[in-house]
């Protein structure tokens, strides 16, 4: 594709050019397009705010990686596109401070390490709550993606499915047991909602057609180190015995077993401290407040 047919066709997608283009001249102007369509294509088949976005983080390493080192990340870019998309919706603001762009004002972004996942670096400051522009500090941001977790429960038998996998994180801490119990989840795919996530990853890790959803909440695990935010589920489903087995994406070398359990049976394991990560310990917790009424109902 060619510079001059690309901004033809990015007409329709304004947010886009406006991303690829910046604010360089003329000659600036077309190399960033190169650089655009030697990392997409041009490729355009995402939603319009997620190729905004996607494209934002493009150029972002324009003039700091080549364009073919970025075009073998290009999954993992949209799918930090998608995380801005949804990021950029309005929050609520009724106890703390309401803030906008201008209360952050970035010297330089940088990205030291990009694989799988990223690590990015900022020089910034950010407006102080006495009003003033704060010190020029820099500070690093673990870069995931947004993701879905979702806890399968049947009503009718008060039970549910719970999934066991090895998790390097535990392993890297020196847990002596580095197998987690965990609620399915999985990263949102780019063009995809939470809910479809959620949906799809049921089936690749426990082989489950989910009924309806329930949100449980959507929230930053860690957010003084990570861009991560999880939206929870809990997900109303007929789990008759014999519905665990083992599960998973060979070619992501998945290795997931599914275990059935009652939910006194893992109120007990939240206790015991032997569920040991935040999202199945706060579903849980959501599932002893509402279990009442989604048996009832």
């Amino acid at each position: 594709m060619t510079t001059e047919a690309w901004r033809k066709g990015a007409l329709r997608h304004e947010a886009v050019l406006r991303a690829v283009l910046g604010h360089g001249g003329a000659d600036d102007g077309e190399a960033r397009i190169r650089f655009y369509l030697a990392v997409t294509g041009g490729a355009d088949d995402l939603p319009v705010a997620e190729l905004a976005a996607t494209a934002c983080d493009v150029m972002a390493l324009f003039g700091q990686k080549p364009a073919a080192e970025v075009a073998a990340r290009l999954g993992m870019v949209q799918v930090r596109g998608g995380a801005r998309a949804r990021a950029a919706a309005t929050a609520p603001a009724t106890l703390r401070s309401p803030r906008g762009e201008q209360d952050v004002q970035v010297a330089a972004r940088r990205e030291p390490y990009a694989r799988f996942f990223a690590v990015e670096e900022y020089d910034l400051s950010f407006r102080q709550f006495g009003g003033q522009p704060g010190p020029l500090v820099t500070r690093a941001v673990f870069i995931s993606g947004d993701a879905v977790t979702v806890l399968p429960y049947d009503p009718v038998r008060d039970r549910v499915l719970v999934v066991e996998q090895f998790r390097s994180g535990p392993f890297g801490r020196g847990d002596a047991n580095p197998w987690q119990l965990e609620a399915i989840a999985g990263r949102i795919d780019p063009g995809e909602t939470p809910e479809q996530a959620a949906r799809r990853e049921a089936v690749e890790e426990a082989g489950l057609n989910l009924g309806a959803l329930r949100q449980v909440a959507g929230y930053y695990p860690s957010p003084g180190i990570c861009a991560e935010f999880l939206y929870s589920y809990v997900a109303l489903c007929d789990l008759p015995d014999g519905s665990a087995g083992v599960f998973g994406v060979a070619g992501e070398a998945e290795d997931i077993r599914g275990h059935l359990i009652g939910f006194d049976d893992l109120m007990a394991l939240v206790a015991s401290g032997e569920v040991g990560n935040a999202p199945l310990i706060l579903t849980a917790l959501w599932l002893q407040r509402e279990r009442g009424r989604l048996r009832a109902g």
